[in-house]
């Protein structure tokens, strides 16, 4: 006999008991386990959960007294939702949850959502949320993982026929992504890069993915627009992927500067860190994206680009450009795996070519010698006499992707 899948509720108990329970009993009826943890806060009833506050708030370094008695709500919060996490990691390491699902409203789905990030990709992680459509909360609650937001319109609130509607649907669709889909942590393939894409450097990105299909490996691309970014290294971090082609790292200096494709703290770090070899480019390394909201006065002298009517690239001034090497170097030097970076010198996009409006390749070759000056010796600089966009440059990113992975 088949054992069943096994599904993680979060959910409060204190508010949402009648909803909650609806949802186990659906589970069980379509032949799903269901595994309750309840995140009460303010309960006064005795829980009825596998996993109930008590256990969350040790998990979580307090006591379920300690938070029921405390009038700081966001620290209390941090608490169970730091337990809630601990708890779910575990399950899912022992391989004991095949899916999470949470139901609640903003209150709920942050603290919910929280939990969900914790996870890797692919483990099903569906928010049945009243507030999924509320301006600015979506983008909160998924970040950068792979969650399914499941507005459920109607306020949860008594189990009516609507919200009955919403859950069986919720509860359906989670038995058939545990049921039908593979985990991709469990593959076997030992060919899987990551690539960092953008529309200025698509060409190349879709010349190296092809040949590198041919030779059987398997290419996952992130758009280097700041979010995915942060997520291939995450990712990158959980042991996803055997190798890492970043043709466009501008999110480095996007983060420093604080501008709008910010890559974040970590990025380009992650794969050195996990000892994967990895080759770097620089497709919008030396642009910036600021906020037109907040130009500085001297951002309407620089020499700019229009992608689009909404999105420009400004030209990054020599020292800014001697900065991000710098933060380069310092990030790749920790690499304990080989490196490689590849730069083309006519032009590092479709952007970035003679007669354009930002070409300058005697500056760009500024942030070269300043790499070059830092980096430590046995990462090697290739140069390449093309655009990024040429096929000669995207020969020397498949010839040394295939000698490095």
């Amino acid at each position: 006999m088949i054992p069943l899948k096994t599904v993680l509720i979060l959910s409060t108990l204190d508010t949402k008991r009648e909803e909650t329970r609806y949802l186990k009993y659906k589970f069980k009826e379509i032949e799903v386990l269901p595994l309750l943890m309840d995140l009460s806060m303010r309960g006064k009833e005795k829980s009825r959960a596998e996993l109930t506050p008590s256990q969350v708030a040790s998990a979580g370094g307090s006591t379920i007294e300690e938070i029921n008695n405390s009038k700081e709500r966001s620290t209390i919060t941090n608490i169970i939702i730091d337990g809630a996490t601990k708890i779910a990691k575990d399950l899912y390491d022992a391989g004991k949850i095949d899916g999470i699902m949470a139901i609640g409203g903003s209150t709920g789905s942050l603290m919910a959502t929280d939990v969900m990030r914790a996870l890797p990709f692919g483990i099903p992680k569906l928010m049945i949320s009243s507030t999924a459509a509320l301006p600015g909360l979506s983008t909160k609650y998924i970040g950068t993982s792979d969650i399914l937001l499941f507005h459920s319109v109607i306020e949860i609130a008594g189990v009516t026929d609507m919200l009955s509607n919403v859950m069986d649907r919720a509860c359906y669709a989670m038995k058939g992504m545990i049921k039908y889909v593979a985990n991709p942590l469990s593959s076997e393939n030992k060919k899987t890069i990551a690539m960092t894409m953008l529309g200025p450097c698509e060409q190349c990105a879709s010349s190296v993915r092809a040949a590198l299909e041919k030779k059987g490996y398997q290419v996952t691309g992130f758009s280097a627009a700041g979010v995915g970014d942060r997520a291939m290294e995450k990712m990158i971090s959980q042991g996803f992927f055997h190798g890492v082609i970043d043709l466009a790292p501008g999110g480095v200096g996007e983060h420093y500067f604080g501008y709008m494709r910010d890559g974040g703290p970590h990025r380009l770090e992650s794969a050195g860190q996990k000892g994967i070899p990895q080759i770097i480019s620089t497709c919008s390394v030396n642009h910036m994206t600021p906020a037109r909201s907040k130009y500085k006065k001297e951002f309407h002298e620089r020499r700019k680009y229009d992608l689009d009517r909404f999105r420009t690239w400004l030209r990054l001034s020599t020292d800014e450009l001697k900065t991000v090497a710098h933060e380069f170097a310092r990030k790749l030097n920790g690499a304990t795996a080989p490196v490689k970076l590849i730069i083309p010198l006519k032009g590092w996009s479709s952007v970035d070519t003679k007669g354009g409006p930002t070409y300058d390749p005697d500056e760009d070759l500024v942030f070269v010698e300043s790499l070059r000056a830092e980096l430590d010796p046995g990462i090697e600089i290739i140069e390449v006499d093309a655009n990024m966009e040429d096929p000669d440059f995207s020969e020397q990113v498949i010839q040394s992707a295939l000698e490095l992975f």
